[in-house]
């Protein structure tokens, strides 16, 4: 072991044995299944829908969607590490995962009684507040299980595999829904336009795919069976509990608290790279409607091989290396699209288009490199940290985006400086970078 590197004698992944491809895949089958939450109900379709013209005007009814995501994000942050605690005294994350994913197929489909009138809004925001909050917490457990399916040697592999999959499945459910309700003006079953009936339909054919394509998830995998029953913990005590869980892992492995912190920033900025992308085609290289979606579902598929490709390297050269690579990437991409911002068309086809063939890997490394590190019976608790270390300053990326927008207007005397924007994202991915550089990699790749 060097000095470069961290302990993980006691890791979740030391002494697993290979798990079977099946397994391996029923495991990713739950990133397929729920993707639809992200992609379909959050990021490009409901969240379109409840902030249109039909339920108020723009700025309220963006500001709304403002309040009901932060609120839920809050929630997440608060109580995630508490909840993935639970997970592990008792032992029942397949148990926990199988239900969260069951009322998430739920809230989904219940988005179809929000009808396209001002009233409807905040059931609208609501239902959809608790389905990311429900998101969010399921994806603790699911991010545990990982070391049910992998060993030290192939978890890069599969945790890509996983991700890629995702983000495969997300943009097949877009599509599918796309071309058969949204786009025809007579879409499947003589659905059309009319009260959002489009829309509204969509959102059922989401919850019934989230609750067919998670069969295979929770038919391959069990809960361990424990020796005694846990103890009985209050939430006061769950609360203490997970302050002296933090204190020992300060102590025990300061570089794990870093990487938490590096790995916060980084992803902030990784998210504003997908969230601000369609908004930079639009505004500053003239991308239609049309456009955009064409160009995310290349993006997707792109970013979906990438990511299950980089995950063999991140087993061969280590999580951390792989993470870099990305970064250094996406901020040189990035700034390449500032800079050549008035070439056209053909430079957000190309250098955008790479951009989001890194960030899925990032994304991924990030959750193999926790992983390789998490002690047996904690996986819950630390992957709960993570989802409250990144929803702490998930404001970050938005803020970066909208100063740089508005520092672009006032140096340039342009009405549109959306293009700016993209040097708040590089920002925010650089001070990730440079905050992860000094963390250690875990040990068995820092070897020779």
């Amino acid at each position: 072991m060097t000095h470069d590197s961290l302990p993980v004698e006691g890791s979740a992944l030391a002494g697993n044995a290979p798990s079977s491809r099946r397994k391996v895949w029923s495991w990713a089958m739950w990133d397929w299944g729920t993707q639809p939450l992200n992609t379909v109900i959050i990021t490009f379709v409901f969240s379109v829908y409840i902030t249109g013209r039909a339920f108020g005007p723009e700025n309220v009814t963006a500001q709304a969607l403002a309040l009901s995501t932060g609120i839920a994000g809050l929630i997440v942050a608060l109580i995630a590490p508490v909840l993935g605690q639970r997970s592990d005294r008792t032992g029942r994350t397949v148990f926990n995962l199988r239900w969260q994913t069951w009322l998430i197929a739920a809230l989904a489909a219940a988005l179809f009684f929000v009808r396209p009138a001002p009233e409807y809004l905040w059931l609208g925001l609501g239902i959809l507040g608790v389905a990311s909050i429900v998101g969010e917490l399921a994806n603790v457990n699911y991010y545990s299980l990982i070391d049910e399916v992998s060993t030290k040697d192939n978890v890069g592999r599969v945790s890509g595999f996983g991700w890629g999959m995702g983000y495969l499945g997300g943009i097949v459910a877009l599509l599918v829904l796309y071309f058969g309700f949204i786009s025809p003006e007579v879409g499947l079953f003589g659905v059309t336009s009319a009260d959002g009936m489009d829309i509204r339909a969509s959102m059922i054919v989401c919850g019934v795919w989230i609750l067919l394509f998670t069969i295979p998830t929770f038919l391959a995998l069990k809960d361990r069976k424990r020796d005694r029953a846990p103890d009985r913990v209050g939430l006061v005590e769950s609360y203490r509990l997970l302050g002296r869980s933090i204190q020992n892992l300060w102590r025990s492995s300061p570089h794990t608290v870093f990487f938490l912190a590096a790995s916060a920033l980084f992803r902030d900025g990784l998210s504003g790279v997908f969230a601000f992308g369609a908004v930079l085609a639009s505004l500053t290289f003239g991308f239609s409607a049309g456009d955009v979606i064409i160009f995310g579902a290349v993006a997707n598929i792109l970013a979906g091989v990438s990511t299950i490709g980089f995950g063999f390297l991140d087993d061969r050269i280590g999580p951390k290396k792989v993470i870099l690579i990305s970064l250094v990437a996406l901020v040189l991409l990035g700034l390449g699209v500032f800079f050549l911002h008035d070439r056209g068309q053909v430079i957000f086809w190309t250098l955008g288009m790479a951009m989001t063939a890194f960030v899925g890997p990032a994304q991924s490394a990030s959750r193999s490199f926790l992983a390789r590190l998490i002690p047996e019976g904690k996986a819950g608790e630390i992957f709960g940290l993570y989802a409250t270390t990144g929803r702490a300053i998930s404001f970050l990326a938005p803020a970066a985006f909208g100063l740089a927008v508005g520092l672009g207007a006032t140096i340039t005397g342009e009405s549109n400086t959306a293009y700016w924007g993209i040097l708040g994202i590089v920002l925010i991915l650089l001070a990730g970078l440079l905050v992860l550089i000094p963390v250690k990699d875990p040990a068995h790749h820092a070897v020779g």
